[in-house]
């Protein structure tokens, strides 16, 4: 079953819970799909089944709230819960991917907080990365609410807007639309994990949390 038909089966109540316990899951480091659950509530939005101001302020909370339980583990975790990580999840915590989250934070200091959010691999890291690395913990939380905001609360607007306007054009032929976004969903997922592939293949970084940077 895929999430947007499983996601319109249960009763809206839960499914702005689910919004949020999947987006918090993955702040929180764990490797779920939060991206696609927004999306395809917000597409659900666009077709009347929920609210959308429900939908972006749960989501919010949840990527805030996440992030924020992330910061906590990975400060008190350090380096040796990285390292860990690792070798149960190599896919998702290898070194080679926590020592590209760790480039950024080195590189853009507080602001990859706020802009990873928007970043598949900042998305799961940020916040542990952030505890880990000694982060202030003001300077996170600053950037954790407006990123949490800019990120869930912009991706629901986009996507239900668009989705008014694929409904009304594209009314009648939603089988049309649905080819589309599906091809759309595969190229662009494809793509960004190719170029993710890319850059850490030159990246040529070695280690993970190698201890507090400034911020």
């Amino acid at each position: 079953m895929h999430i947007d038909v499983w996601l319109e089966a249960i009763p809206a109540g839960w499914l702005y819970a689910a919004v949020a316990l999947v987006i918090g899951l993955e702040s929180l480091g764990i490797p779920l799909p939060g991206e696609i659950v927004l999306v395809s509530a917000a597409i659900l939005a666009a077709k009347g089944v929920v609210d959308p101001f429900w939908v972006g302020v749960c989501a919010s909370a949840g990527a805030i709230v996440g992030d924020s339980a992330g910061y906590a583990i990975g400060r008190k975790g350090g380096a040796p819960m990285f390292e860990r990580l690792g070798r149960r999840f190599p896919k998702h915590f290898g070194p080679r991917h926590v020592a590209k989250a760790e480039q950024y934070f080195q590189r853009f200091g507080v602001w990859a907080v706020f802009v990873g959010r928007f970043i598949a691999l900042l998305r799961i890291l940020a916040g542990p990365l952030a505890g880990a690395l000694r982060m202030p913990y003001w300077k996170f939380a600053v950037a954790n609410v407006l990123g949490g905001i800019a990120w869930a609360g912009g991706t629901t607007t986009v996507v239900f807007y668009l989705g008014l306007v694929a409904e009304k054009w594209l009314k009648g032929f939603s089988w049309v639309g649905l080819g589309l976004a599906v091809v759309f969903g595969i190229c662009t997922t494809l793509y960004l994990k190719r170029r993710a592939a890319l850059a850490l293949d030159e990246s040529d970084l070695e280690g993970v949390v190698r201890g507090p940077v400034d911020m």
